[in-house]
């Protein structure tokens, strides 16, 4: 047995996917689908290139997150490691080399209003949070760790510039995937599974592929993601909320409630605040391996 990441993602052209199709085939029964061409669909598609940026943006300090930084791997991530100008940054991240910088969840509409306009959130994902447009910018070889989003809401991500590597897992694999408690996201390195450290990885199936310019995601509530830039990357996502009420009050908790509580935890106890929860997380998914067993043997 091994970590199976064979499913092969649905894969549909914009102009083909009405409102009505998005909903039905893939919002309601919340299955993802990679969506090509839908950034061509508004200006931004030609318009946003690193250039593009740079002239236009190039001014502004924007917070970029280092990945050297171990502490990040222990605790949900949301205080940004540098603090950077915006075309400085671009620079780095169109090197065909590798940066451990990464940009992710920067609103950068707030310090340029101007450039909302070029890619308003698409009609197939309209809701409550459609004002809501958050940046995602890395370098080649750039990873980003195994997690789902805090917020337990749905995500639409469109890449406009450079290629990104993507798994993606069904949240009912989160014990196996060694969740941590009190965030969102687990230790495992998905390129060098360790199957003696984390056997749980044997019983998960999940999709692996490639996102380029052009193509929108589209990532359901609660579904792990691990990505890692091919290239210097530039992306927008857009969040729906989730379908079922509970896990909108679980998303408002995790990040009211649940991150402050594990930072401070973290900050007071370091090390043996991580070690408890990574305990806790290997006798949970040493319970879920028994029940898919189990489930292997009825």
């Amino acid at each position: 047995m091994a970590l199976d990441l064979s499913l092969k993602i649905d894969v549909v052209l914009a102009k083909d996917l009405s409102e009505d199709d998005f909903k039905r085939n893939y919002f309601i029964p919340q299955k993802p689908v990679l969506i090509k061409g839908l950034a061509y669909q508004q200006p931004a598609g030609k318009k946003w290139t690193i250039d593009f940026f740079r002239n236009t943006a190039g001014d502004e300090i924007v917070e970029v997150f280092d990945n050297r930084n171990k502490d990040h791997e222990k605790k949900t991530s949301t205080t940004a490691d540098h603090k950077i100008l915006l075309r400085e940054f671009l620079s780095i991240i169109e090197k065909n080399e590798y940066t451990p910088l990464r940009m992710f969840v920067f609103n950068l509409f707030k310090l340029r209003k101007d450039i909302r306009k070029d890619f308003l959130c698409p009609e197939i994902f309209k809701g409550y949070l459609d004002s809501l447009g958050f940046f995602f910018m890395g370098g080649k070889n750039t990873e980003v760790r195994l997690h789902f989003d805090v917020d337990y809401n749905n995500v639409l991500l469109t890449q406009f510039h450079g290629k990104k590597q993507i798994v993606l897992i069904e949240p009912k694999y989160s014990t196996v995937l060694y969740k941590l408690p009190f965030n969102t996201h687990s230790n495992v390195n998905l390129d060098e599974p360790d199957y003696d450290k984390f056997p749980g990885l044997n019983y998960v199936k999940g999709y692996k592929f490639i996102q380029e310019p052009g193509d929108a995601l589209f990532m359901p509530a609660q579904y792990w993601h691990y990505n890692v830039y091919l290239e210097g990357g530039i992306a927008i996502s857009y969040r729906k909320l989730n379908r079922n009420p509970f896990n909108n009050i679980l998303g408002i908790l995790s990040l009211g409630l649940l991150v402050p509580f594990d930072k401070m935890m973290f900050q007071f106890f370091n090390d043996k605040w991580f070690n408890y929860k990574r305990n806790i997380s290997r006798k949970r998914a040493e319970a879920s391996i028994r029940k898919f067993r189990l489930a292997k043997q009825a």
